[in-house]
């Protein structure tokens, strides 16, 4: 089987396409140069194992150059393949934010939430969730810097979209990888759409991590779904007005019916005003309204914004 499409990013960095249901376009991996090795953003899910693997070989690399592998938060579409692949780069540090690690070594909270949010779907979307081992993974808080050529990798605490996310600036290549903290942009759009699961939403953190990684000045947003965005620190920007109209359109809807479908719905209609229909459903493979209406239902509900408990 071919190996996965390797993308150039500039100054030897690499992006890797998984493949993710068989889709083009949907779930990046990123290969960064260190002086002796490899570091490798994201893992994936474990059902992107083999293509993470051919996308690494198809890149130049070979498994034991690999020497540090980090994901930007625990969710199973970034880091549900860390231990599935941690025996194929035996040399590899692991890097997680600190409160996602005990989650890693024990994934039965974390199967047991996508198992609630995608249902009998879950396992053939991610695939089995293989604990990391403790003694390989090393924890960030945000701050810290990895030597790479050219420049450092240095953390940078993104919560908001989740409390365990971190994003990982560049600065040879002035790029942050940035996760879900900056949202999702398909490949060849130029629509950027909120990433706001349950459970742990936080709108001003969220907003605060935007602007954490805009003093970075970075000249490029690396997406985990998808690739590189063309403005930079505008498109981060970008990103906030977008949560904001969603929040809005989110909150309006609760308070006539504080319905996960109901809010859902209303979510749908406006992004199909602003972005068309095939783009915006095609981008319901990697972030779908149902999730977008629970991630801000609970946010408004522990808010207070509803005035009541949400159904």
């Amino acid at each position: 089987m071919a190996g996965p499409r390797v993308i150039e990013l500039g100054a030897g960095r690499r992006l890797l396409d998984l493949d993710f249901r068989d889709t083009e376009g949907l779930i990046a991996s990123c290969l960064v140069p260190e002086e002796d090795g490899w570091a490798l953003i994201e893992t994936g899910p474990t059902s992107c194992r083999e293509a993470l693997l051919r996308g690494v070989a198809a890149a130049g690399v070979e498994p034991h150059e690999v020497r540090d592998v980090l994901v930007t938060h625990i969710h199973l579409d970034h880091a549900g393949g860390l231990g599935a692949v941690a025996d194929a780069f035996p040399a590899a540090r692991l890097w997680a934010h600190e409160a996602g690690v005990r989650h890693l070594v024990d994934p039965s909270r974390l199967v047991a939430s996508a198992q609630r949010a995608w249902g009998p779907a879950a396992d053939r979307l991610w695939g089995p969730v293989v604990p990391v081992p403790a003694d390989r993974l090393r924890a960030v808080s945000g701050g810290e810097e990895l030597p790479i050529r050219g420049g450092v990798l240095r953390v940078i605490a993104t919560p908001g979209h989740a409390r365990h996310h971190a994003a990982f600036f560049d600065t040879g290549l002035r790029a942050v990888f940035a996760g879900d903290a900056a949202g999702v942009r398909l490949e060849r759009s130029d629509r950027i759409r909120p990433a706001v699961p349950p459970p742990d939403l936080d709108l001003e953190q969220l907003f605060a991590s935007l602007e954490a990684m805009r003093r970075a000045d970075p000249r490029t947003v690396v997406l985990s779904h998808f690739g590189p965005t063309p403005n930079g620190a505008e498109d981060l920007g970008r990103y906030r007005r977008t949560v904001e109209r969603w929040r809005d359109a989110a909150l309006a809807a609760a308070r006539e019916r504080a319905d996960a479908q109901w809010v859902a719905d209303r979510l749908r209609a406006l992004d199909a005003t602003e972005a068309g229909g095939s783009d915006a459903e095609r981008a319901t493979l990697v972030s779908g309204y149902e999730l977008a209406a629970q991630g801000f239902l609970r946010y408004f509900q522990v808010h207070g914004d509803l005035g009541g408990p949400t159904t």
